[in-house]
């Protein structure tokens, strides 16, 4: 057993979703959102470095080495997989863990709308999943791709850096590559996938233009993509994609964009006061025809007035969906204030409303 294996285990016992290991600092726990430092020893680099290097893979060792930083997975049979990022600071090296649950939850599991599972149906398309770092869009992505998985009988690729969540081949076939493993890069292998007969591609993360109009192009010819962007709502997310082509090409994207979109979520994960455990928000935009004319046109400041008419589809605004979840005595109100898109709407909730620069 690998000596950082105990820490792994103590995550595990503590219901923690990250671990944080610093040189020059002692170890530390994320739980329900909050970070608590362990009562250990201060880390020195030289300790941490052997600590780490015991369980990564010899060619991740050599690129941290000549980089600075590093992605990869790790797994301790019977207990969970974890994500493991390396990076150099001031002290020396630094590594932080996300623990990926062994098991796939579903999405009425993890008590997401109905209209979340319906969304692994779809023959094509793209369904973009947003939200902060540590939102949980790796977990709703999941459960889209386990239910597909047990309800259809296709291909699935999975193209991740590195591989979170495993899926066990049931009704469909299942292939994960890892990027730095198995292949070079998002785009080189989103590239590839098209040739290997997919029916639903999953890609980590639509990280640079190339992998965006890859995804977009294979969306738009037969295929559902599904994959994530780090925004904080549907409009926003749609003119993000559009920013990163130039000038010249976006008239070009932003069609092709709404033929190809079906669905866009985003997320935002809060702590919970009526029980241990965190709970999801989300903003739904169901592609409907008059959504993409929206996006067609340049229109996407009426998106959010076409979600609030389209509660028929399964479309509700983030705001929405956080009121439930705080009239449900599940979220503080502060908590709901400050992750809020319309803080306005929160404002009278708070004993204490502050003053809020942001509004300013």
């Amino acid at each position: 057993m690998a000596t950082i294996d105990a820490f792994f285990k103590l995550m595990n016992e503590q219901g923690a979703s990250d671990l944080h290991l610093y040189a020059g600092q002692p170890p530390a726990l994320r739980i329900r959102g909050e970070i608590e430092r362990v009562k250990y020893k201060v880390l020195d680099n030289d300790t941490l470095r052997s600590m780490l290097y015991e369980i990564t893979p010899e060619e991740k060792v050599k690129v941290f080495e000549e980089s600075g930083d590093v992605d990869f997975g790790y797994e301790i049979p019977g207990l969970a997989r974890y994500r493991a990022n390396f990076f150099m600071q001031k002290n020396g090296v630094g590594a932080a863990f996300r623990e990926i649950p062994s098991t796939i939850a579903t999405v009425e599991q993890l008590g997401l709308p109905p209209v979340v599972a319906q969304l692994a149906s779809l023959p094509r398309g793209l369904i973009i999943v947003t939200g902060p770092t540590g939102s949980g869009k790796s977990t709703t992505l999941a459960a889209i791709t386990d239910e597909a998985n047990r309800s259809r009988k296709d291909h699935i690729i999975t193209i991740e850096d590195p591989i979170e969540f495993v899926h066990k081949s049931q009704g469909c076939i299942v292939n994960q590559r890892e990027i730095g493993t198995h292949t070079k890069s998002f785009s080189a292998s989103l590239r590839g996938a098209l040739r290997e007969d997919p029916d639903i591609i999953l890609v980590g993360e639509m990280r640079d233009l190339e992998t965006i109009s890859l995804a977009i192009e294979a969306a738009s010819t037969g295929h559902l993509v599904m994959s994530t962007l780090h925004t904080t709502s549907a409009m926003q997310t749609v003119d993000r994609i559009i920013e990163v082509f130039p000038a010249h090409q976006q008239a070009q994207i932003r069609s092709t964009l709404a033929d190809g979109v079906r669905a866009i979520i985003a997320q935002v994960l809060f702590k919970r006061i009526d029980r241990p455990g965190r709970c999801a928000a989300l903003e739904i935009l169901i592609a409907t025809p008059a959504v993409r004319n929206l996006i067609r046109e340049g229109k996407t400041h009426q998106i959010a007035s076409m979600i609030q008419t389209g509660k028929k589809y399964g479309m509700q605004l983030l705001d929405e969906a956080i009121m439930q979840i705080y009239n449900k005595g599940w979220i503080s109100a502060d908590d709901a204030y400050a992750k809020a898109n319309d803080k306005s709407m929160f404002r009278p909730l708070l004993k204490n409303p502050p003053t809020d620069f942001t509004e300013a």
